[in-house]
């Protein structure tokens, strides 16, 4: 007698079927995220094509069959530029700084505002510290600025009051502080914003963690280094991973309204290295090559990071 067995075709056919039926059944929730697919394939992957610029002599005005390809030329020319190099040094000191500030941070902040057991007490803070975040950049570097001014500034004039300098220092024309300037800044205005992520995570962490902890007599610094830093210890790393995906693109407004020509060897990033050797001197298909070098390396540093988390924290985004 023959055992009956089952033929790949008819797998096959099944999983078809099964997938056919999962769709049906939320053929609803297909339709909805439709938008939104269309959102990304348009304004995402379709400016991709806009990439072939940095393979060609890119002229405005002709079409594109009648553009010059000239290769890596412009890539070339990118490697060989002196002043490339200073860029990519100030951009990832300053996303650096800002990376390990924009996380130590907000995490102990919301570590420190989760104790605070008047509820009144705790929704005015919480209130007044991510107000700055929703403050402009061009408004927060005007307050920055004239606090670190040497006429008047806050600053300058603590520091002299307790005779720690004799005259008022001109911040904002020391290029060796300029990162550090950006950064302070930066904390200021997102640190409340940031903050609000862990606090919801720190929310769903079990009472009866707590309960038990204090039966077991640990202290509150006790429960907040055994239990309510492992509880949002995935929110950390999934946001680490993201962030460090974005360490090249880290944008250039506070490094445009806070630099100046005095402190510009410290504060060109990339981006705005683009913007002034790229658009400003009609070179599109120069400052092309920029964006896609910052494309490729944000790629690599994703996937790099999310590859390392996920064999030693065993957590990841995909």
């Amino acid at each position: 007698m023959k055992a009956v067995t089952t033929s790949e075709p008819d797998l096959g056919l099944a999983r078809k079927g099964t997938k056919w039926k999962t769709f049906k059944s939320q053929k609803v929730l297909y339709m909805m995220s439709v938008p939104f697919v269309l959102w990304v394939l348009v304004f995402q992957y379709l400016p991709l094509w806009g990439w072939t610029m940095a393979f060609q002599n890119y002229k405005p005005g002709k079409s594109f069959l009648e553009q010059k390809w000239v290769g890596f030329e412009h890539f070339v020319a990118l490697f060989q530029d002196d002043r490339f190099y200073l860029v990519l040094r100030n951009t990832l000191a300053m996303s650096g700084l800002g990376l390990v500030a924009g996380f130590v941070f907000p995490v102990t902040f919301a570590l420190l505002l989760n104790e605070v057991r008047m509820q009144v007490v705790k929704r005015f803070v919480q209130t007044v510290s991510y107000l700055p975040h929703f403050v402009s950049w061009v408004v927060a570097a005007g307050i920055v600025s004239k606090m670190l001014s040497t006429d008047g500034g806050v600053v300058n004039a603590v520091l002299m009051s307790l005779n720690l300098i004799d005259q008022p220092i001109q911040f904002m024309a020391k290029g060796h502080m300029f990162w550090g300037i950006v950064t302070a800044a930066d904390v200021w205005k997102e640190t409340g914003w940031n903050a609000i992520i862990y606090l919801a995570a720190i929310a769903g962490i079990g009472p009866e963690l707590y309960e038990a902890a204090r039966v077991d007599g640990a202290s509150r610094l006790r429960q907040m280094w055994h239990i309510t830093l492992p509880g949002i210890r995935p929110t950390i790393i999934v946001l680490l991973i993201m962030s460090i995906g974005h360490l090249i693109g880290i944008g250039f407004e506070r490094q445009f309204l806070l630099g100046n020509h005095l402190v510009s060897d410290y504060s060109e990033v990339l981006d705005l290295y683009s913007l002034k050797y790229g658009l400003e001197m009609g070179r599109y298909s120069f400052g092309t090559a920029i964006n896609i070098f910052n494309s490729v390396i944000s790629l690599m540093l994703l996937f790099i990071a999310n590859g390392t988390f996920k064999k030693i924290a065993n957590e990841s985004i995909m």
